[in-house]
């Protein structure tokens, strides 16, 4: 099971590069934290499209929507860096990915440069 990131998903539901790999990953059994899905759900309506269609074929999946700990919090405050191009909602995907063991697939060619991060040892693939 994979943990998306918000990039995935927006990459799935706009048919953009990558969007097979999301497919596949959510037929296998996938998840997302809470922030991320909002995210998606953010982006979807500042786009003028319809959100409850997005969250109905993406419920169809069985995306499982995974809460916020309190322990994916501290993590995420942990992975902050000044001028970072990590946003809260990379820093959630990411303590939720750790939290589970599971690898994470994201759309931000960005997150490559992980390396240096504390607790990015986990699996990140970057989908397009």
């Amino acid at each position: 099971m994979s943990v998306l990131d918000a990039s995935a998903l927006l990459a799935f539901l706009q048919g953009e590069d990558g969007a097979d790999l999301v497919e596949q990953a959510l037929i296998s059994g996938a998840c997302c934290s809470a922030a991320n899905w909002s995210e998606v759900a953010q982006k979807v309506l500042a786009s003028g499209h319809n959100w409850e269609l997005a969250a109905t074929l993406l419920a169809t999946y069985g995306l499982d929507i995974e809460p916020v700990t309190r322990e994916d919090g501290d993590l995420a405050a942990r992975l902050w860096r000044p001028g970072s191009a990590l946003s809260l909602g990379d820093r959630l995907c990411l303590a939720l990915g750790a939290r589970l063991g599971r690898p994470i697939l994201t759309g931000d060619r960005q997150w490559a440069a992980l390396g240096d991060v504390p607790g990015s040892a986990i699996e990140v693939v970057i989908v397009r």
